[in-house]
């Protein structure tokens, strides 16, 4: 009986741990959504509320009229798409050569791609910037053009994210490959019927972070984005913020919209986004 408490006990305190830990996290978010809700005298008042009665739902829809809100939402979704739809095309496939196949340096060309990893962006900005504005990408007026130093790089692959495809498909077993290759499979069809199917929550895992990743970038769009038309959602937001003034019920009304997309998209993968986590470092 003695054991059996200890261990309730054990479990519980470790339950207080993690909700303790949970609302460190939620208080920011809370904090956001509460000062949607309230007044404009009311994000001032001392000592600070949560929430101030009433609720002033309006500053939603005044939100989203304040600025071009939607054109912005709509820049952002196409990009963070192409975005994920890059890295699906890019990546799987050099993880699938990095993993499957034998071939002569391929353990060193591997390392040298995963040493790119500790290049942070603030690194190559400035070469980047020199060679888009070389290709006409920078201020272009036309929409495509304009947006291509936030999509194209998603094409030519992320070290991350085929490193973490790498270790998933190191974890499918090797006889599943040479089974299809004695009824005449080649590579690319055992790579796009057998590995890439089984490599779903990977797959599902590596979309996630992309499409997280592009949503709430800033400083790329910052940087390569000059034109207003072509602004995200993150650059958007910037037009709350004036000389004279900051509207803080607007801006945390559209920043709790902002966030919606992510929260839902998590919802709805959260199990194979746990899957694939948990799959991906097993085997080096």
């Amino acid at each position: 009986m003695g054991y059996r408490q200890s261990k309730t006990i054990q479990t519980v305190n470790r339950h207080l741990l993690l909700i303790a830990i949970s609302l460190l996290f939620l208080l920011p978010i809370i904090w956001m959504i509460s000062t949607s809700l309230k007044s404009r005298d009311g994000v001032f008042v001392y000592p600070p509320q949560f929430f101030s009665f009433p609720l002033v739902w309006q500053n939603y829809p005044a939100a989203l009229q304040f600025i071009d809100f939607w054109r912005y939402f709509f820049n952002t979704v196409v990009i963070s798409l192409f975005n994920v739809l890059g890295t699906l095309v890019s990546c799987p496939i050099v993880a699938y050569g990095f993993s499957r196949m034998r071939w002569r340096l391929r353990e060193p060309l591997f390392y040298l791609c995963l040493s790119t990893i500790m290049l942070p962006f603030l690194a190559v900005m400035v070469p980047t910037y020199v060679l888009f504005k070389s290709l006409n990408w920078i201020g272009n007026p036309n929409i495509l053009w304009g947006w291509a130093p936030l999509i194209v790089p998603a094409f030519g692959g992320s070290p991350l994210y085929i490193f973490l495809l790498r270790q998933f498909f190191l974890n499918i077993p090797s006889e599943l490959s040479e089974a299809a290759m004695i009824d005449g499979a080649n590579e690319f069809q055992i790579f796009s019927r057998i590995i890439f199917p089984l490599a779903k929550p990977a797959v599902t895992t590596v979309c996630i972070f992309t499409f997280v990743g592009t949503w709430t970038d800033f400083l790329a769009p910052r940087i390569f984005i000059t034109q207003k038309t072509q602004y995200t959602l993150s650059l958007g937001l910037l037009d709350y913020f004036s000389v004279h003034q900051t509207e803080w019920t607007y801006l945390m009304a559209a920043c709790v919209v902002f966030v919606l997309p992510v929260v839902i998209l998590f919802f709805f993968a959260q199990r194979l986004f746990v899957e694939g986590i948990s799959l991906t470092g097993i085997k080096g």
